[in-house]
């Protein structure tokens, strides 16, 4: 049986533990509410972009020079890029062991094609480094600040190599944010970019050849999409770590709970022999 002292020490040392999870847990709730913030007001631009590029898409259909654009180019999926997203923390649940999984799905999907990782984010970047997988990036502490600034480095690099037929597509794996119990693993295609068709399209009056417009819109469209990637794992990981460090708050009272009455009955079995002890030693000497 372990003594007071023991169980006192186990105490002290889990409400220490509820002391920093709680405290972790105020400091998730507050970027989670910068971050959600941030999120729900991108989606609505990213949806207005992608609709203005289908539709002046659509408008320059009839033109040659739409299909030979090369971040419309479809080719064979010999060389494929993935970006991918996780946390440079842990302490989030199953945030980063969930995109860790779907990242090796995705690359036993592709067994045979050479799939180079552009890892954002510290936890990728150990988990395939380790297993010497092909890395063709690193980017640390983008989801501290997720600056617009900060990624659109690396989408022009990866647009560049795309454009010069270095790489086939372009994936993006990312947690999407939908609430704060709950994300949602995505996989999203970014190059070679898919026009949406067999749609009603807003016919626009323009002032330069549609085809000229899309040569802004189209590298536009793609650091977005990178962006808003970004924004939602953002989100999502604090989410998950709000969440993680409140059952861990949970949990640590629980055994507080069960520390503390598992003390009060050694402690009381203890007094109850020191009697015993002292009532037969009474009755010996009588």
């Amino acid at each position: 049986m372990p003594s007071l002292i023991d169980i006192r020490r186990r105490i002290r040392s889990v409400r220490n533990t509820q002391q920093i999870t709680k405290a972790m847990k105020m400091v998730s709730t507050a970027r989670l509410r910068r971050a959600q913030e941030r999120v729900l007001l991108a989606r609505p631009y990213a949806r207005m972009l992608s609709e203005l590029v289908a539709n002046v898409a659509a408008a320059a259909q009839s033109e040659e020079l739409l299909a030979a654009h090369p971040l419309l180019v479809r080719r064979a999926e010999e060389r494929v890029q993935l970006v991918f997203y996780t946390a440079d923390r842990g302490l989030a649940g199953a945030f980063n062991s969930n995109l860790i999984k779907a990242a090796q799905q995705f690359l036993r999907e592709r067994e045979g094609v050479r799939v180079e990782i552009e890892a954002i984010g510290r936890k990728g970047r150990d988990f395939f480094r380790k297993r010497k997988a092909a890395l063709s990036g690193e980017h640390l502490g983008l989801g501290n600040k997720a600056l617009y600034a900060d990624i659109v480095p690396v989408a022009d690099r990866i647009i560049e190599r795309y454009r010069s037929a270095e790489i086939d597509a372009v994936y993006l794996l990312y947690n999407e944010f939908k609430s704060i119990l709950s994300q949602k693993l995505a996989v999203e295609r970014v190059l070679p970019i898919e026009l949406p068709k067999g749609r009603r399209f807003t016919e626009y009056i323009y002032e330069q050849p549609p085809v000229q417009m899309l040569e802004r819109l189209l590298p536009q469209y793609v650091r977005v999409s990178f962006y808003h990637a970004l924004l939602e794992s953002t989100a999502a990981e604090h989410a998950a770590r709000m969440t993680a460090m409140d059952a861990a708050t949970s949990n640590a009272a629980e055994l507080i709970d069960k520390l503390t009455l598992y003390l009060n009955r050694v402690r009381q079995a203890s007094i109850t022999r020191e009697i015993i002890e002292v009532v037969s030693g009474a009755a010996a000497l009588a």
